[in-house]
């Protein structure tokens, strides 16, 4: 045997070792074995160096620094989960569905691991890329370190699709996390707080061989792309086993809530005896079509549930009450705690929401009260130990003037929140608009920070998001920790963030009420910033899914004179205040008014580039047959009952072909 085919039997070799060892729990071959013959296949790579292999297991030790993690776009968007804390939602959200799908429905049943989310991409069997969750829209290339986890296979075995992307948690074991602190403790350092912390934070180091040191585990749960031939949930986990990948073997196919149900109960008390930790269990429809029937909110998709157990519950002491100002002048109570620890962490502050809240709960400076965590992240006030209340305990007084500008407050009729109306004048309200400005969703400008956008406020330096595009270099050098390399960045940044399209600079402006969703509907209806500013109440309240409440208020952000200003200097200063030339060129109004249901599995075109079509052509996809309903655009396997429905309501029904010829 030569030496380079020796090299490709070692890697062969090795791979199915970490296979056995990292994904089966079973070895089949002694660590120091395992380790010489690594060992061996380092020295030959090195003197073969044209038989470099990106996914050799070598590279399983790291060594390559990365100090800047590249941003890339989702192939398709990482969605969240709609959560549910009690066995009334999960019956709720079961009613939903059934209303819109035919037929029973399955369920799998999947423990929600609580760690990092990730999604590798792979091509011809080998690993191409794996992104962090980000913003479920874009997130940071961090393949370098993925390939450092043993359980995560560089190579694939089986009867896998060309390309695919896999979904899934990388996940620190207790064991693996309890080994690490000690480690620490010994050398004289903090302990890390807990394993969904570390685990995510090891995603971000910069030194990939550090990553190789810590015992990380990824466990995947999804399927996405193309002709996989997957036709269900349970399928997709099988398939993922069967390629290589480590997919826990806890999940479970049901046939009806009650046994969903069950299989909560049980693990609300097994998951105590699991090795890692999870915080709920995830409920998926398991039929992959009816998946697709049911879609997807502007948030999460309608065909999954996650049940949260319920949060842990710490008492400790209320030692005062002090009220932030948030960007559009809502005043938020904050309790300041005793610290203590709760899952994991040392809590501090916890929300009071408001001056009802604080009446509700009766909550008093030298209460001990309860928090708990809700969904296991915000710490929030439950109630109070009144067994421990000290009679010269006085009731709360909620403020009457803004803490920071001293502006007396204002609390409109029906709302839960007082306001402090010195919009421009006060100065958190001016720091949030611009630090919500260049959020990451809105304009997402490189460099800039929210500490930075507080520091050039405070400076006098701006005073609105406009004032950003008259920054010059020698203007930002004298602030804290900004050298000239910095400064560069930060103005070139902000020039950049002129090229980001209408809806995001929309968002980007901080209309009450007008979140990511909405600024999309308003920018693909109006076109641009004009014709929005010039439409009534009465001719946005037409506009799909804009209510009176938002309707109002674009109005009146469009009749305010501060506001008027802001968008006519940025429009001045070159940022897309309309609908690209590209984006244009792919819209009509041939479907304008008409409600559009899509149903069943299509030859030409996939669903979502059809939904992509109606909506390009002026129409709204809506999920369920109404008398309002346009068009059925029926696919085949489409349930019998939509076609029955249809037909009762003579909505039209088109075959895909069909309506593809009216377009």
């Amino acid at each position: 045997m030569t030496d380079k085919e020796l090299i490709i039997q070692l890697r062969e070799v090795l791979r199915q070792h970490n296979y056995n060892y990292y994904v089966l729990d079973n070895p089949t071959i002694l660590d120091f074995d395992f380790d010489m013959k690594l060992k061996q296949l380092q020295n030959l790579e090195a003197q073969y160096p044209e038989m470099h292999d990106s996914n050799s297991p070598t590279l399983r030790v790291g060594g390559g620094v990365t100090k800047n993690f590249q941003t890339v776009v989702h192939a398709q968007r990482m969605y969240s989960l709609d959560n549910s804390y009690s066995k009334e939602d999960l019956l709720d959200w079961e009613t939903r569905i059934k209303k819109m799908v035919d037929g029973p429905i399955q369920y799998t049943c999947e423990l929600k691991y609580d760690g990092a989310s990730i999604s590798i991409t792979y091509k011809n069997g080998s690993l191409f890329q794996a992104l962090t969750r980000g913003d479920g829209t874009q997130g940071d290339d961090v393949t370098a370190n993925i390939k450092t986890i043993k359980s995560v296979p560089l190579k694939l075995q089986g009867d896998y699709p060309e390309k695919f992307e896999i979904r899934g948690e990388i996940i620190l074991p207790f064991k693996g996390f309890e080994a690490m602190n000690a480690e620490r403790i010994a050398a004289g350092e903090e302990p890390y707080k807990n394993p969904r912390n570390t685990a995510s934070g090891s995603l971000k180091l910069q030194d990939s061989s550090e990553v190789a040191k810590r015992p990380l585990q990824c466990l995947l749960y999804s399927i996405v792309g193309d002709h996989t031939g997957i036709t269900s949930q349970f399928d997709n986990l099988e398939k993922a086993r069967s390629w290589g990948f480590k997919v826990p073997t806890e999940a479970k196919c049901v046939q009806s809530i009650d046994e969903v149900l069950e299989f909560v109960d049980h693990w609300d008390v097994a998951r105590h005896h699991l090795p890692y930790e999870i915080d709920g269990i995830v409920i998926k429809v398991n039929d992959l079509q009816q998946q697709a029937e049911l879609g997807y909110t502007a948030k999460a998709p309608r065909w999954a549930m996650a049940y949260k157990f319920k949060a842990e519950q710490v008492s400790t002491l209320l030692n005062h009450i002090s009220y932030q100002v948030g960007r559009t002048g809502a005043i938020t109570p904050v309790a300041n705690l005793e610290p203590v620890e709760l899952a994991g962490t040392i809590v501090k502050r916890a929300s009071l929401h408001n001056a009802d809240q604080i009446a509700k709960l009766d909550v008093r400076l030298g209460d001990t009260v309860f928090v708990e965590k809700g969904g296991e992240i915000i710490p929030k006030i439950m109630g109070v130990d009144l067994s421990k209340r000290l009679k010269e305990f006085l009731p709360t007084t909620y403020i009457s003037e803004c803490p920071e500008c001293q502006t007396p407050l204002t609390r409109t009729e029906g709302e839960a929140q007082h306001y402090c109306t010195n919009t421009e004048g006060c100065p958190p309200q001016i720091i949030g608009r611009i630090q919500h400005y260049i959020s990451r969703k809105a304009l997402d400008i490189e460099g800039l920070g929210g500490e930075t956008v507080a520091l050039l406020v405070n400076a006098g330096l701006i005073n609105d998001a406009a004032d950003l595009y008259t920054l010059k270099i020698e203007d930002v050098l004298p602030l804290e920790r900004m050298a000239q390399k910095s400064a560069e960045n930060l103005i070139q940044g902000i020039e950049v963030s002129k090229q980001i399209p209408f809806e995001r600079v929309l968002f980007g402006l901080g209309i009450r009420y007008v979140g990511e969703t909405v600024a999309k509907t308003l920018a693909k209806h109006y076109k641009n910033v004009g014709a929005l500013s010039e439409a009534s109440v009465e001719e946005l309240e037409t506009v799909d899914e804009i209510g009176i409440k938002i309707a109002e208020s674009v109005y009146a952000f469009f009749r305010n004179e501060n506001s008027i200003r802001l968008v006519s200097r940025l429009v001045s200063y070159g940022l897309q205040l309309e609908l690209s030339k590209e984006a244009l060129a792919n819209q009509t109004t041939l479907l304008a008014g008409d409600r559009i249901v899509v149903s069943g599995v299509f030859e030409s075109i996939s669903r979502n580039a059809l939904k992509a079509l109606i909506e390009a052509n002026g129409g709204k996809v809506v999920s369920s047959i109404s008398a309002k309903t346009t068009y059925l655009v029926a696919g085949a396997n489409m349930g019998p009952s939509k076609r029955q429905k249809a037909e009762q309501l003579n909505v039209l029904i088109l075959t895909e072909q069909e309506f593809l010829e009216k377009l």
